[in-house]
């Protein structure tokens, strides 16, 4: 997938369809004459359906188609005969999409299930026919319900990656790198800040032919809680990860700096990104010698208590296997929680 193609929010005009008339009339043959009322009932206005679909990753598809519309229900007929529902509209999107009001920004509801429907908007209901009014004291009904008008809305669908591990980390800090060389993700690679500029999705194969989904989220920037940077469009898939990977370039001018820094900006955009499992690796190790290291691990040991750390070398192919099992390790954890 190009990174163009690669689409997260988009607003879309959505319209359910109005219900069918109900019929006003009499039975006639040719030896009845005055038969009775026997209008049928119109049928329901088709509904606007949302339906998560596993093998979509983005939004792309409604990037230029932004209307929807239901069909309407016809109306009903002679001898009770209803009216055909009309066709429902059904909208398919990635598992992870957040449906919101356009207007108020109230979350309507999320989907996260492969196949899950939800009703986005319902179609109006269809008119009764004249034979539902018959009575006692009114045998010739001369009149039918209309059917009921359909609705329509504008709905904000914001796409947050579903993955096991978030990879969260400064521009530049290897994240791209990283998933390259884990999973079997090609995302677009190159020596300046904020290359990746959209979520990049990998499978780490494990062993045992286990597996799980790693995202490479675009680089954090001091306030991008505010907005800066590319502020919310990027923060906003963090949410969904069950683990968090902070990754920290070993030629950074202090590490624990940078960590505070990155937590502190989870921490202000939603506190309770804090209560997901971390861990901490500090990338481009090779640059490192032992001793260099045993320094770092000392420092990093005594300052970050919460938080268990390792070093790795992408290019260099140094513990990246370790690296797969700690995650799948906290991954289980947190499965079984």
């Amino acid at each position: 997938m190009t990174e163009g193609n690669f689409v997260d929010y988009v607003k879309v005009h959505l319209a359910s369809g109005n219900g069918g008339k109900g019929s006003m009339h009499f039975h006639r043959e040719k030896y009845i004459t005055k038969g009775g009322p026997d209008g049928g009932d119109g049928g329901r206005g088709g509904h606007v359906i949302v339906k998560g679909n596993k093998n979509l990753w983005t939004l792309v598809h409604y990037k230029f188609k932004k209307h929807f519309k239901a069909d309407h229900g016809e109306h009903g007929s002679k001898s009770r005969s209803f009216g055909a529902d009309g066709k429902d509209v059904v909208l398919e999107v990635p598992l992870g999409t957040v449906v919101k009001d356009s207007e108020t920004m109230e979350v309507l509801f999320e989907i996260t299930e492969h196949d899950q429907e939800v009703i986005a908007l319902e179609g109006g209901k269809g008119g009764l026919g004249n034979w539902h009014f018959k009575s006692s004291t009114n045998q010739t009904p001369r009149y039918a319900q209309p059917g009921i008008p359909g609705q329509e809305r504008t709905v904000t669908l914001e796409l947050k990656v579903l993955a096991d591990v978030g990879l969260v980390g400064f521009p530049n800090a290897g994240k791209s790198t990283l998933l390259s060389v884990i999973t079997s993700a090609k995302p677009k690679i190159a020596d300046y800040e904020f290359t990746t500029l959209k979520p990049n999705l990998g499978i780490v194969q494990h062993r045992d032919f286990q597996s799980f989904v790693m995202a490479d989220i675009p680089g954090i920037i001091e306030g991008a809680a505010e907005g800066k940077g590319l502020g919310h469009y990027f923060l906003r898939h963090i949410e969904r990860n069950a683990t968090l990977l902070f990754l920290i370039s070993a030629d950074s001018k202090d590490i624990i700096k940078e960590y505070h820094i990155l937590l502190d900006e989870l921490r202000r955009y939603n506190p309770e990104l804090l209560d997901k499992e971390r861990f901490l690796v500090i990338s481009k190790s090779d640059m490192l010698d032992d001793e260099l290291k045993e320094e770092i691990s000392a420092e990093l040991k005594s300052s970050l208590k919460d938080i268990s750390f390792s070093f790795i070398s992408s290019v260099a192919q140094q513990g990246i296997q370790e690296l797969k099992d700690k995650l799948w390790e906290l991954i289980k954890n947190n499965k079984e929680d």
